[in-house]
């Protein structure tokens, strides 16, 4: 009998534990594991303020030149830029042979060009079409080069890279707009082009002390006499052509875009049984060194930034936004949920009077402050967790950053690492240019490079007045009025 008691009693236990065990789980197996969390909503003040850029990275794809002035602001903005010339694919296996030449010889015993002119082929302008635009262009005596950041404020006149030597080559050309004549490109698109004719001064004597009856001359005797300098942008740039520099001296009312520059040597050659005018050409482009140099209207540029109205987005290196993200507000109380989302919208105001030479910015990127140079040094793209691009919305008027939970997560644990610099919780927001590659088979659009905006770009914003948190009040507990720049957040938090 007691053996038969103690039998039912284990079989009892038993039941008892494979019931506890399928009653944990049922739940699970009833319910959609998203009925685990709340949504929990919530928004949260932020503040900005304009923020003076002395100066940004000077290399784009695009290099400016002109001086222009703001009329809404009544700042100036002035920019020149340097550019080196590339060796085509081909062009030694190319060339004409030596005894097929037709050229004369001078004096010195090398052979005459018919002629030579640098091209300067302008994508687009902004400003008065009937104003005049005096441009210099200076010989190099050096190569800039690769692998120096060189910014927008660089001094390229006092820093030894001009030629001063009393044989620079140093042309200057008055033109407008409105009276420059058109060139086909290559590529058979056509371009208004400005020519400086390098011929028209003359003897030249080259960097080594060699005499020439002119500059092309002295091309295309090198062409002949050193084609081991010619195989390489690289070879020609250091050995034949450290490059040009385009200095805007006079004139106001416009801005161009140069899309590239392109030098020509022209000679006669037999091709064939025919006596034909030939053209070494060199082309200045993004694959070789391109900077923009900038002088800006630096004390009107702190007046603006000191306007306490609004902030300013201003290109070329004029002002950014800088944001202060209240990460503590945001994480506390919540401390172990998850965002899954943080929104920013920034409205723009509207100019009094729409200024047709400073645009609003197509794109714009906000990185944390401490990253503003390294993130264009280093040549990253963003990448959605700590720096992000918005795009100018034409009907909403907004730039809106739709997602940076990821960079709000990532400044908290840098802040409870004990890690983080006095801009911990700050992010910068300036005007950017994007380049962009497109996907053929998949229909995708890939970012491939971001600039610094360098051209005519200006935009007021509505400015954020301070923190708002979830009980409307200060950190001395009183009451503050809501800021008119806002964070949305969204959390995910475990149900009890």
């Amino acid at each position: 009998m007691k053996i038969r008691i103690m039998y039912v009693a284990v079989l009892m236990c038993l039941g008892l534990t494979a019931c506890d065990d399928t009653t944990d789980t049922l739940g699970d197996t009833l319910t959609h594991t998203a009925d685990k969390f709340a949504l929990l909503p919530d928004t949260f003040g932020v503040v900005t303020r304009s923020m003076t850029v002395d100066s940004v990275l000077a290399t784009n794809i695009y290099p400016y030149v002109g001086h222009v002035k703001d009329t809404e602001t009544g700042s100036y903005v002035t920019s020149s830029f340097s550019t080196q010339l590339g060796v085509a694919v081909g062009l030694i296996n190319g060339k004409p042979k030596e005894d097929s030449l037709r050229c004369e010889k001078d004096e010195y015993g090398n052979y005459i060009a018919d002629g030579c002119r640098i091209g300067m082929f302008i994508n687009s302008y902004v400003g008065d079409s009937l104003n005049t635009l005096k441009v210099t262009l200076h010989e190099l005596a050096k190569p800039l080069e690769d692998g120096v950041n060189y910014y927008s404020n660089y001094d390229i006149t006092n820093k030894g890279y001009l030629r001063k030597d009393g044989n620079e080559l140093k042309v200057a050309k008055s033109f407008t707009y409105e009276g420059l004549a058109s060139e086909t490109s290559s590529s058979a698109i056509t371009y208004k082009a400005v020519e400086f004719d390098l011929n028209q001064l003359g003897e030249y004597v080259d960097m080594r002390g060699n005499k020439y009856r002119n500059y092309g001359s002295y091309l295309l005797t090198m062409l002949y006499k050193h084609p081991e300098y010619f195989t390489s942008s690289y070879n020609f740039i250091h050995n034949v052509c450290p490059g040009f520099y385009f200095e805007q001296t006079n004139g106001i009312g416009n801005m161009g875009e140069i899309i590239f520059v392109s030098l020509f040597t022209d000679f006669k050659a037999i091709s064939g049984d025919t006596l034909t005018t030939m053209s070494a050409r060199f082309s200045g482009t993004e694959e070789v060194m391109q900077t923009t140099f900038i002088s800006n209207d630096k004390q009107r540029m702190a007046e603006l930034a000191a306007d306490m109205s609004c902030t300013y987005l201003k290109s070329p290196s004029g002002l950014f936004t800088e944001m202060e993200l209240p990460i503590e507000d945001i994480k506390r109380g919540h401390e172990n949920d998850t965002i899954s989302s943080a929104k920013i919208i920034i409205p723009r105001y509207n100019y009094e009077t729409e200024e047709a030479l400073f645009t609003a910015p197509a794109s714009v990127l906000m990185l944390p402050k401490d990253s503003i140079y390294s993130f264009f040094e280093k040549r990253n793209v963003p990448d959605s967790k700590m720096s992000y691009l918005a795009s100018y919305s034409s009907s909403q008027n907004t730039y809106t950053f739709n997602n940076i939970a990821d960079l709000v997560n990532k400044m908290w644990q840098i802040k409870q690492g004990g890690k983080g610099s006095e801009d911990w919780n700050k992010v910068v927001i300036m005007p950017v240019t994007v380049n962009t590659n497109s996907s053929t088979t998949s229909s995708s659009t890939t970012v491939t490079s971001v600039t610094n905006e360098i051209g005519l770009k200006s935009t007021k914003l509505v400015r954020g007045t301070n923190f708002l948190g979830r009980d409307g009040k200060d950190a001395n507990g009183n009451p503050v009025s809501a800021s008119p720049l806002k964070i949305s957040v969204l959390y995910n938090k475990f149900r009890d």
